[in-house]
């Protein structure tokens, strides 16, 4: 594929992380020709440390998953074609349903959060995620994540200077109805639909979506006629996005997309 014939990627994050997540990936993928997007979601505009002395942010813990797939709906369809979509964690589960739309021209799930027909009885998920749902907490208040659930379900296997920074420049207020959000009906995903080539990426060190959350997922998909794939990498964490070797997993969806373009 030729400079000229690369597409757009827009980069979608996930929950409780700034968008400042995909710097050096923007790099990454500039350099291989191609033009690239990284929309903050509603109401996460301002830098990491902003919305935290901003924590509880009213405006952040009303946004629902509906209104996250109507801005990223809005957005692409603004694009001139369909873009190559590539979402970390919940922006996984974002680039699962934006392509069942059929808005993307390909999709990259990078440990992904489960679509709600294909959650798993997975222990250490919901561990994880049970605070975040705040069902006994008002969900007019955000979430916010402490910095020792950050090293243990994000940063394992990084030093602590590494957790401690990365965790400084990324955290942010996060809302409950969102998380809630994937357990609610708009979170299906309809398996048997033909659809554009998806690629399923997970770490063997996960300690949030593990590798069997993320492999169940891609097996559920059955329509024959299209392109779906999975692979582990081995000692990758959760984060994965800034975890050393990280231009390993981007190297890998590069090479991907050649092949399926």
């Amino acid at each position: 594929m030729h400079l000229s014939d690369k597409k757009t990627i827009m980069f979608i994050q996930g929950a409780f992380i700034s968008h400042s997540c995909w710097d050096e990936w923007i790099v990454f993928f500039e350099k291989r020709g191609y033009k690239t997007v990284a929309p903050p979601w509603l109401h996460k505009n301002e830098s990491a440390e902003i919305l935290r002395r901003e924590h509880p942010n009213s405006k952040i813990a009303s946004i629902s998953l509906n209104d996250l797939l109507d801005y990223y709906v809005e957005i692409i369809e603004k694009l001139p074609e369909k873009p190559i979509l590539i979402g970390h964690s919940y922006g996984g589960l974002l680039t699962q349903l934006l392509m069942e739309k059929e808005l993307g021209y390909a999709g990259v799930c990078i440990n992904s959060f489960p679509p709600r027909n294909a959650i798993t009885v997975n222990f250490s998920f919901y561990k994880a995620i049970l605070k975040p749902l705040g069902f006994f907490t008002s969900a007019k208040k955000t979430y916010l994540m402490s910095f020792k659930k950050w090293q243990h379900y994000f940063t394992n296997k990084m030093s602590f200077e590494e957790q401690k920074d990365s965790y400084e420049k990324l955290i942010i207020p996060e809302s409950k109805i969102l998380i809630r959000g994937i357990f609610s009906k708009i979170s299906k995903i309809n398996f048997k639909k033909k659809h554009s080539p998806l690629l399923f990426l997970s770490g063997s060190a996960d300690h949030f979506t593990s590798s069997i959350i993320n492999y169940s997922n891609f097996k559920k998909y059955k329509n024959l006629h299209s392109i779906t794939c999975f692979k582990e990498f081995e000692n990758q964490n959760h984060y994965a996005l800034g975890q050393k070797n990280w231009e390993n997993i981007a190297l890998y969806i590069a090479d991907w997309l050649e092949k399926i373009s």
